[in-house]
Formats: structure tokens, sequence, C-alpha cells
């Protein structure tokens, strides 16, 4: 079986682009036949069963510009899936590279198998705050899913919310979720990183000079926007720093990662202890993780947060939101814990507990490591291909 994967994300810095990335690797390693087609100008890493098509234009996102907006060469495209004459293709956005997909699915007759990674109603919700748009852009997920024999979700919340929007319950089917253990794990702890990264401003807005003591370290990894609840986290933080600042205990918020609200949440935490590091990478960003005390994530918008599970299998306890994806890959009071999305005292509380217990912390860290051993990105990849298996032999 020869399975052709569309997508419109591969070299962009987010969950999705590694999930593609680790079974594109996964496919190599296994001897199955997928290969992966994308459109981009960003730099990327080339793998040999990924072919990139130089787009015939290419933007910046609306609102995100670490984002592309590329248009894709149709024709070439085309040309190059009738050499390759897949069995079953894969549509993995619903974006321009994937509308060349779903063309292509006609022009070969095979049929099509695709996953929800994002919730762009929920995004569109969030960024212009338009209900007309929000319907809008629901009805168009369902037009553009409505021929697909399969469809991954993330997370069993997103397949109520799939069915919601009008897709049928026996279409769907959650995507056994697992990562790249050998990516993520605590033996790249390394508190030397943080010597080699751009400082935290401290209380007074002043860069700190001396260390007085290691803080601990509360990471966040992904896009600094607001669809991830970010202007929730910035209130947070000045009520943890607050309270801290009366026990005499310190800590320090990481933020790996860029997006449209970086500047103004830097400026509202300039001086609150927060250290933004931007994008990072490979062994770089393995060890930051590794080297982090402990991780939050309250976005309330993400079909499952890779991220969640990146951090627990370095190690790390987890705070996330009630709503969305990333509460069914964290064990609550075991590996992490799930607290309301918009109570931000609840959070506070959190956070401040486990600042001051560190005991807590590694116990928790070493749960989270040991569940994360049973979601290996080796089984995730072989659920994904016996779906379409499946679909290929019903056809």
């Amino acid at each position: 079986m020869r399975v052709l994967l569309f997508t419109d994300t591969y070299a962009d810095v987010n969950g999705p682009s590694r999930f593609i990335g680790n079974i594109a690797d996964q496919a190599v390693e296994t001897g199955r036949d997928l290969r992966v087609f994308t459109s981009t100008r960003l730099p990327h890493k080339t793998r040999r069963n990924v072919t990139n098509f130089e787009p015939l234009f290419a933007m910046k996102m609306p609102r995100y510009d670490t984002l592309d907006l590329a248009i894709p060469p149709l024709t070439r495209m085309l040309r190059e899936v009738d050499r390759v004459r897949p069995d079953v293709i894969h549509i993995s956005t619903p974006g321009p590279v994937g509308v060349v997909g779903l063309i292509a699915s006609r022009m070969m007759r095979c049929p099509v198998v695709g996953v929800y990674h994002t919730d762009f109603p929920a995004y569109i919700d969030r960024l212009f705050d338009d209900h007309v748009l929000t319907q809008t852009c629901s009805h168009a997920m369902r037009m553009f899913y409505r021929t697909f024999r399969a469809i991954f979700t993330r997370s069993e919340d997103y397949a109520a919310s799939l069915e919601r929007m009008g897709i049928e319950r026996g279409r769907l089917t959650r995507l056994l979720p697992g990562i790249d253990l050998t990516d993520f794990n605590p033996g790249y702890r390394d508190p030397s990183i943080w010597d080699r990264l751009p400082a935290a401003a401290g209380p007074g807005g002043s860069h700190r000079e001396a260390r007085r003591g290691d803080p601990v370290r509360v990471l966040y990894c992904g896009r600094v926007s607001v669809e991830k609840n970010l202007p929730m986290l910035t209130r947070v933080w000045k009520g943890v720093q607050e309270r801290l600042g009366a026990t005499g205990s310190r800590a320090e918020l990481v933020i790996v990662g860029d997006g449209p609200y970086r500047p103004e949440m830097e400026k509202e935490l300039s001086g609150w202890n927060t250290r933004f590091v931007g994008f990072r990478h490979g062994h770089e960003l393995s060890t930051i993780y590794a080297s982090s005390d402990m991780f939050v994530f309250p976005s309330v918008t993400d079909t499952l947060g890779q991220v969640v599970m990146e951090s627990q299998a370095s190690g790390l306890p987890v705070l996330v939101t009630d709503q969305g994806g990333p509460k069914e890959v964290v064990t609550h009071r075991q590996t992490g814990l799930v607290l309301g999305a918009g109570e931000i005292g609840p959070w506070i509380d959190a956070i401040c507990g486990l600042v001051a217990d560190g005991e807590r912390r590694r116990s928790m860290g070493s749960a989270a490591v040991e569940i994360m051993a049973r979601r290996s990105i080796a089984a995730s990849f072989d659920h994904f291909w016996s779906v379409h298996e499946k679909v290929y032999a019903a056809t």
C-alpha cells in the first residue's frame, strides 16, 4: 500500500509538523511506503520521502507573521501524483496543499483519510471574536471533510466537537497519541543551559546579574498568541510572583516560542521574572524541557497538545485546562493537574504549591515519565498505518 500525505505545515514550528516529521521517519524505518507532499519557502529538514514544491506565491499569515500562507503549484503537484500512483491519500491540513490533495484524490479515484489537528473555528473565535466568521469557518470545515473515509481526531473531546460540526461519529477514530521518546526524556537535563539563554528580568525590570540559588523554572512552550489563553497566564503569573514575594520563594517563567502576542506579553511581564527565549529546536529544546521544573499550558483550543506529552516525557509535572485535548494525556494529581480554564485563583494556588513542594514535583515528574513511556511514536504510527490499511482494503 502506498500512502501520499499532503500537508501545509511541514516546516512550521508546532506539534502537527513534528508529528508529520516523526511518522515520515517511522515509515522509512519500518519499510512502509509513505510519501509527504508539501509546499513551503520556510527552512525545513530534508527527508528522502518528503517532497517540497516551491510555492507559486507565499505571504505571512494574517495575525501570524511566524507562519506562511503558501499557494502550491497545482499542475506540477498533480503531475507528480500521477507518477506516484497512491492507493490512499492522507490530508493533514485543510489549507491550499490540502485542497490539492482533495483534487488529486478525485483525479486518482482513491480514498481519502485525514486528521483534525487544529480547531480552526475556535482559533477564529479567539482571534476575531466574530460569531458569523466562526460559523462560516465551521461550515467550511464540514464541507472540507465531508468526503473523507476516515478522520483521525487527537482526542475524544474533539471527536465530540466534530460531531457537533455535523461529521458522523462512524468516520472518526482517535489517533493513538505518541512522541519520539529519544528526543524527550530526563537524560537531557543540564542546568547550565540557563546560562546560555537570554536572562529573565526581575522585579524592577533589571536583569538578574548574580545567581542567588536557582529559581524554580516554570515552562511554557508553543505559539505566543491569544488563542493559547496566554493573557490569562500573564495575569496568573503576576499573582504567583506577588504571593512568592511574600514568602521568599523564587520562580521564573520561561516562554519558548514566538507569535503575535509576544510583544504585549513581554511588556506586561517586564520585571516579573519572565524569560522569553524565542523558538528553540533539536537538542537545545530537549535540554530546556528536561532542565525545567514544571510545565504550564493554559490553552483551551488545542486538539491534543503535543508539548504536554513532550514535557511529561522529560520529567515535568504539567498544568493544563479542563477544555480541549491536553487533559486527556494528563493523569490528574498523578502526572499533573487539570484546572478550570478561566479560574485564575486555582492556577495561582497550584503553581505556588508546586514551587514550594519539590518532592511533589519530582514525584509527579517520575510518574509522568513512566506513563509517557507507553506512548511511543512507533505505536502511534502503527495505529495510523492500520487505519489506512482498513480504508484501502474496503475500496
